[in-house]
C-alpha cells in the first residue's frame, strides 16, 4: 500500500493503535505498558463511547488526557442489577464471602459476571453491574499508529490481528 493512502487522522474504518493508561480513584487499573498497544476500529463501539469520541481527529503522534463519565463509560451504577439471592441456591462450593466474584446464569440463559457484596442470614446480595459501573475514567492515551481498515474488518466490525484473525 502507497504511503500516502494511510490514514492522518483518527476516523471511522480506520484501525487506531494506542498506548493508554486507565486510571480510576487515583488506581492505575490497567494500561497497554503490559500486553502492548491495543489496536480498535474506530466508529464500531470496539472501546467505551467517551473515548472512542475523544480519539477522532487525532494524528499519529498525538497524546492527550481523556476523562470518561460513567454515562460514556460502563454505564451508570443500576441498582436493579443489586440483589438478593437465597443461601440456599448457591452450590456448596461456591465460596460465601463478601468480594468473591462468579458467574451467574440470568432468566435469558446470559451468564454474566456478579460480586458478593453482602452476606446475610438466609440470602446473599449479589451485584451483576460491570465493576467500573459508576465509576469516571481517566485514560493517558497516545496514537501510536493508524491504518486503513480491510474490507473484511468492516463487514466484522472488529480488527483482525494475528492473535485474532476472525
Amino acid at each position: 500500500m502507497a504511503e500516502g493512502s494511510r490514514p492522518t487522522q483518527v476516523a471511522d474504518n480506520v484501525v487506531v493503535t494506542i498506548d493508554y493508561t486507565l486510571t480510576v480513584d487515583g488506581e492505575v487499573l490497567d494500561s497497554s505498558e503490559e500486553e502492548g498497544p491495543l489496536e480498535y476500529l474506530q466508529g464500531y463501539q470496539n472501546i467505551i463511547p467517551g473515548l472512542e469520541r475523544e480519539l477522532a481527529g487525532m494524528k499519529v503522534g498525538g497524546s492527550k488526557n481523556v476523562t470518561v463519565a460513567p454515562e460514556d463509560g460502563y454505564g451508570v451504577l443500576d441498582q436493579e442489577a443489586i440483589m438478593d439471592v437465597p443461601l440456599s441456591e448457591f452450590p456448596e462450593e461456591v465460596p460465601l464471602e463478601e468480594g468473591f466474584e462468579l458467574e451467574v446464569t440470568d432468566k435469558d440463559g446470559d451468564i454474566m459476571l456478579a460480586k458478593i457484596v453482602e452476606m446475610g442470614e438466609t440470602t446473599v446480595k449479589l451485584d451483576t453491574n460491570h465493576p467500573l459501573a459508576g465509576k469516571t475514567l481517566h485514560f493517558e492515551v497516545k496514537v501510536v499508529d493508524l491504518r486503513p481498515a480491510t474490507d473484511e474488518e468492516q463487514t466484522h466490525g472488529h480488527v483482525h490481528s494475528e492473535d485474532h484473525p476472525h
